[in-house]
């Protein structure tokens, strides 16, 4: 299909799944993966106000937006956050991000 892209997500326990995500869909990375039945606390809504949905790039940071001002902010609250640290609920993917992989960090429900 020509909108659906497919991610590699490394869960806490290090297991490793590919989903299939549209990308013709208004959702953003953290809506996916609590979609995707991932445990995804999200504790703000998705405003970038609470860090629960970190997620670190592995593979395709460079096909991502650069991250806000804010959403830079709230990363710098986190001891774990690195340069290759984003808020999921910040992410909204496109074709350009088939292959993209990740490892979820964020804090569990």
């Amino acid at each position: 299909m020509e909108n659906l892209i497919n991610i590699l997500v490394e869960d806490r326990d290090g297991t490793i799944r590919t989903i299939e995500v549209p990308t013709d869909i208004n959702l953003n990375l953290m809506e996916i993966l609590k979609a995707s039945e991932y445990d995804i606390l999200a504790t703000c809504g998705g405003m970038a106000l609470c860090a629960t949905c970190h997620v670190q790039i592995k593979e395709g940071s460079g096909r991502l937006p650069d991250p806000s001002d804010q959403e830079l902010d709230m990363l710098d609250t986190l001891p774990d956050a690195n340069d290759n640290s984003r808020l999921a609920c910040q992410l909204h993917l496109t074709n350009d991000n088939d292959g993209l992989s990740i490892v979820i960090k964020g804090a569990l429900q």
